[in-house]
């Protein structure tokens, strides 16, 4: 659960209260005596960002955000100061406080309130010491009526990001293939979205080879997800889909993983949460898009069945694909999907994965690995909204050249190029099983963090969610 985001219209002497501005002289009058108000003007002097005080009662909470011209830089400012606060409040055990932008600017309130439910999140679900938990269960906005619609929309946002990021973080001891299209199948019944969940039969049926022979190490099941949005009025003439990358736990296969490199491998399906994530938003929003959710599911071990290196799958298009290395299995599960994505001819197919460690040796964990084809004015406007919600695109090339190393001498293609530009070459693999306007996105950096950032917290950051349902808004 998050804390609740709801709107006011008026103030009540005794709330916590957190004033958002610019500048000591900007403050409402009658608030601080004539020493504070000093107080407040030296530390402001000095760039101290946030300043409390304790009326013993309740707290006020000052929160300068400088002046910034570029929107998605001040905004950004605003959750990080956000999560800074909830922080603060958490340990002084608040329960509700109320956000006040002393000049009325709601985005960035609405900002502030994000990145402090954000950084709220915990996944506490095994500590039987519940010692550490939060205690803000609501965030108030003072706001004019018009703004009681956008407080809505930011809860189901939150709603979807934290659906997601419990998925992401369920040990392999829960989160098996079947328990993972459990439990999305049955959140997507209860947002009203038409979801089917394909079984070994219907998969062996639509020849669909990476998949099956990625699982064949596994004991079980594999599973592929079809979820679809299509509410009675939508404004695109054809589907858009989405692809993610569902592998609940990644060994690496017969190319066994060593050490700490298997150590946070329960989040390889980050992209498949984000997909199911993110439909769900669009249901609780009422988006007037059709969309179409592909997940394939399955997990990657090396079971006495296991496919090994030199062995030669035939994808569901037909394609053969030798296999180099068992550990590059990501793209054999999505290779499938992405053939499968044709039947509904989309308008665009965006794909979601933790791909690539070259990714996130190119990039680190700050940004996400973006490549299209035949997609450049849908990129484009991708990457506007990747900076507007802060997780931004840095885009790779897809040129032809990069599909040389990806040439057997006994199969169409390997599933692996060289040493060199391994994220661009796991694309270009991709690329060979569309025939639409794709875009990938390699999300392997920002999608389970080692150690807190922020407002993104510790473990799943739930990238993907924020970035695709501000891009199907906007689009």
């Amino acid at each position: 659960m998050h804390p609740k985001i709801i709107a006011l219209t008026g103030l009540t002497y005794g709330d916590h209260l957190v004033l958002l501005t610019e500048s000591p002289d900007k403050l409402p009058a009658g608030l601080f005596s004539t020493p504070e108000i000093a107080f407040i003007s030296e530390q402001h002097g000095e760039k101290v960002e946030m300043i409390p005080f304790n009326r013993l009662d309740h707290w006020v909470v000052i929160q300068f955000i400088p002046p910034e011209k570029d929107l998605s830089q001040r905004l950004e400012k605003c959750r990080v100061a956000g999560d800074k606060i909830q922080l603060f409040l958490n340990q002084h055990h608040v329960t509700r406080v109320t956000l006040f932008d002393v000049n009325f600017r709601e985005q960035e309130a609405v900002a502030l309130a994000e990145g402090m439910a954000m950084g709220s999140y915990q996944f506490f679900k095994y500590k039987t010491e519940k010692e550490g938990a939060n205690s803000l269960s609501e965030i108030a906005i003072f706001y004019s009526k018009t703004g009681k619609k956008e407080v809505a929309g930011l809860n189901t946002l939150l709603d979807g990001l934290n659906f997601t990021r419990d998925l992401v973080n369920e040990p392999n001891s829960y989160l098996t293939a079947a328990t993972f299209a459990g439990e999305v199948e049955s959140a997507a019944q209860k947002a009203g979205i038409k979801v089917e969940v394909l079984s070994r039969k219907k998969i062996e049926a639509l020849k669909m080879g990476g998949l099956l022979g990625v699982n064949k190490g596994s004991h079980e099941s594999p599973h592929f997800i079809i979820l679809e949005y299509k509410p009675p009025r939508f404004k695109n003439k054809k589907p858009i889909v989405l692809v993610g990358k569902g592998i609940i736990y990644d060994t690496g296969g017969m190319n066994l993983k060593t050490g700490k490199n298997m150590e946070n491998m329960k989040s390889d399906m980050a992209g498949g949460a984000a997909i199911a994530g993110t439909m769900l938003v669009f249901a609780g929003l009422k988006l007037p898009v059709h969309v179409v959710g592909l997940i394939p599911v399955t997990d990657n071990w090396p079971g006495p069945q296991a496919i090994v290196s030199g062995d030669i799958l035939k994808m569901q298009n037909g394609l053969t694909v030798e296999v180099i290395d068992t550990d590059a299995e990501g793209r054999l599960i999505l290779a499938d999907a992405l053939s499968y994505a044709k039947r509904f001819d989309p308008e665009l197919t965006i794909d979601l994965a933790t791909l690539t460690g070259s990714a996130v040796r190119a990039i680190g964990t700050r940004a996400i690995a973006g490549m299209q084809s035949d997609a450049g004015k849908a990129f484009d406007l991708l990457k506007e909204c990747g900076f507007k919600v802060f997780e931004r695109i840095v885009e790779f090339p897809l040129w032809d050249d990069y599909a040389e190393t990806l040439k057997s001498s006994v199969a169409d293609m390997k599933n692996l190029g060289g040493a060199e530009a391994g994220a661009i070459t796991a694309g270009k693999f991709l690329q060979k099983f569309t025939s639409y306007p794709y875009i990938h996105l390699d999300i392997a950096g920002p999608a389970f963090l080692e150690k807190r950032d922020s407002y993104r917290g510790q473990g799943a950051t739930g990238v993907g969610v924020r970035l695709l349902v501000e891009y199907m808004k906007k689009m």
